[in-house]
């Protein structure tokens, strides 16, 4: 029986980077679209997004059959539970990447209004923190997830770096508003990846510790 609940559990956590996988192709794909203005790119991720809606739901369905049939109790029921959250974050990043690419599909056909170095380093710290916990999860590493936890202060500044700038260059010229308000948004898209990020690695601290560290200091 408990080999049968591990192999079951594996295949779990197999999907659920499955999924993690495609979102992390749509967010490089909608970071690239914009950086090159591609409408082709642009257009790739936003059809991606029914099949991410498609994972998801295969790992709800997954979850609720793991738990009636195991009945897991303590920390493998938190675990389970945990899968679902994480899945509902994922999917929530893959919408926020549509979100980009359509930002991208505003911008086709005009001259980038600014280099986009900020973004680009806000889309790094995003990718990075979504691969960092995933791999948390699957290594229940607490450590690891505080560390992530820690970078969101890092995402806000950069955020704000770029709104900063652009509203500044809005002041200056409204007439370059409809080229610089699509990259202030994608930058508030690329912070909210960066907070489901979290969210996720606050879970892996509640799978381990089963304490809820939402809305405390950083620490």
């Amino acid at each position: 029986m408990e080999r049968h609940f591990d192999l079951e559990l594996e295949e779990l956590k197999r999907t659920l980077l499955t999924m993690s996988g495609m979102v992390e192709e749509a967010i490089n794909k909608a970071v690239s679209s914009l950086e090159h203005l591609s409408l082709e790119l642009a257009n790739e991720v936003i059809e991606s997004d029914t099949r991410i809606d498609q994972k998801e739901n295969e790992i709800e369905e997954k979850t609720v059959a793991f738990i009636v049939r195991n009945q897991p109790v303590a920390k493998d029921l938190r675990l389970i539970i945990m899968v679902s959250h994480i899945s509902n974050d994922l999917e929530r990043i893959a919408d926020l990447a549509v979100d980009i690419a359509q930002r991208t599909l505003e911008l086709v056909g005009q001259p980038l209004i600014k280099p986009l170095i900020d973004i680009t380093k806000l889309a790094s710290l995003a990718q990075k923190m979504i691969r960092e916990s995933i791999e948390s999860f699957v290594r229940l590493d607490g450590t690891l997830a505080r560390t992530i936890r820690n970078q969101d202060d890092e995402a806000n500044f950069l955020r704000n770096e770029v709104c900063q700038e652009l509203t500044g260059i809005v002041v200056k010229d409204g007439s370059l508003a409809p080229r610089a308000i699509p990259l202030i948004l994608v930058a508030r898209h690329l912070e909210r990846i960066c907070d489901h990020a979290t969210n996720i690695a606050e879970d892996v601290v509640y799978v381990i510790e089963g304490k809820i560290i939402k809305h405390q200091q950083n620490s």
